[in-house]
């Protein structure tokens, strides 16, 4: 996601990367849900892609889905391929925000891009859908709940289909296909910043192993995979050299149930390991995502019935320091507990939020950074209303 600044005079406020996509197509439906909630109760926005036929599909089908006959004819279709950098750019100076939903990037905008789009005033936010608002926005709101000094939280996701099962759309699974086959020019990347390692305050967070049973979820938990943890770690850098938080130490972990399930994880997990580092491995990979990943991915992805049926939840176990109590001095005397929750993670959290993250940068530019950069969904928003406005939308954070 990318911003400039609110008050200028371009078309759209937000335009829709990547539309007619898996996901791109329920971010088109939640922008049209909420167009009041844009600046002055307005919103001006368009969809973008590659195929002109496609996206008019899809505003197509959100008009049918949404009982907005409208859609059809109100909202702008904009040609951009990620192949011609002249449509891209042409298609970005006619947008406040661009909500990019054509696949991740991360550590290496930051490298490449981040003075550029300091010098520009270009606010560019990674990482604003599942992975990893939930995580990252959750571990502030816990240290905003907790009176003191918070030194260390672990997560805990859990998540629960209906009895319509549940799927994942095999873009994620792709993802993480090239996401593991270039997990080595990632750690050389990340060597690349020279960050020194954070300063740990108070106790220092224990390790779990590979596999253990969760006390807190009551299941067996492994630990996380996906962003979240970097993307935490990120935030937290970014508010001790900018605003001298004290950081918060960051576990991440994921149940998995039961040990049937244990069992199918352990056999697709080592033949993921196996056949990733091989071309045609990858390649079968690809082809067969539902044979390799029991079920768990498809190349259709869940359908409507499955996403209402589902839902996630975040635990968040913090520990700290009470007023007045040094963190340097002995054990963690306070603990606090909070949650997270929302439905389906992929396609109905994912878009609700992305287009809050848009629409808080519309309508709260002077609560975010001080200067343009690429920014995490924490360092970005950590001074604004996002999380009350997540609340307003079905993705909720609460104190237990």
């Amino acid at each position: 996601m990318a911003k400039v600044d609110t008050s200028s005079s371009r078309p759209y406020h937000i335009i829709i990367f990547g539309a007619s996509g898996f996901t791109g197509q329920f971010v088109v439906e939640e922008v049209a849900r909420i167009v009041s909630e844009g600046p002055n109760g307005t919103l001006k926005w368009a969809v973008a892609g590659r195929s002109r036929q496609k996206l008019d599909k899809v505003l197509e089908q959100a008009a049918g889905a949404l009982g907005k006959p409208e859609l059809r004819t109100a909202v702008e279709v904009i040609v951009a391929d990620v192949g011609e950098p002249d449509s891209l750019a042409a298609m970005c100076k006619q947008a406040v925000i661009v909500l990019n939903c054509v696949g991740p990037f991360l550590e290496s905008m930051q490298l490449n891009y981040n003075s550029q789009a300091a010098d520009k005033g270009v606010y560019i936010v990674g990482a604003c859908g599942f992975d990893s608002i939930p995580a990252d926005m959750g571990v502030l709101y816990t240290r905003e709940q907790f009176k003191g000094t918070l030194t260390a939280v672990e997560s805990f996701l859990t998540a629960s289909t209906g009895p319509e099962g549940g799927s994942i759309n095999d873009g994620t699974w792709k993802s993480a296909i090239y996401g593991f086959a270039d997990s080595g020019e990632l750690r050389s990347l990340r060597k690349k910043f020279g960050h020194k390692p954070l300063p740990v305050v108070g106790s220092k967070i224990k390790r779990r192993s590979a596999l253990f049973y969760s006390n807190e979820v009551q299941q067996y938990a492994v630990p996380f995979m996906g962003a979240d943890p970097s993307v935490v770690k990120r935030s937290q850098r970014f508010l001790l050299e900018e605003h001298q938080e004290t950081p918060v130490q960051y576990g991440a972990y994921a149940g998995v149930g039961g040990v049937a399930n244990i069992v199918k994880m352990l056999f697709a997990g080592m033949m993921f390991w196996f056949l990733v580092k091989f071309d045609f491995g990858r390649n079968l990979l690809i082809k067969f995502p539902e044979f390799f990943s029991f079920g768990f991915f498809s190349k259709d992805g869940p359908t409507r019935k499955q996403m209402e049926g589902s839902s996630f939840q975040f635990a968040f176990y913090g520990e700290g320091y009470t007023d007045g109590q040094d963190p340097s001095q002995g054990r963690p005397n306070a603990k606090i507990r909070t949650l997270v929750q929302g439905p389906e993670a992929g396609y109905v959290a994912t878009p609700i939020a992305m287009v809050q993250a848009a629409i808080t940068i519309l309508n709260e530019p002077t609560a975010l950074p001080k200067k343009g950069g690429v920014y995490t969904p924490g360092a970005a928003f950590a001074r604004t209303t996002l999380v009350e406005r997540l609340n307003k939308h079905g993705i909720q954070f609460s104190v237990i």
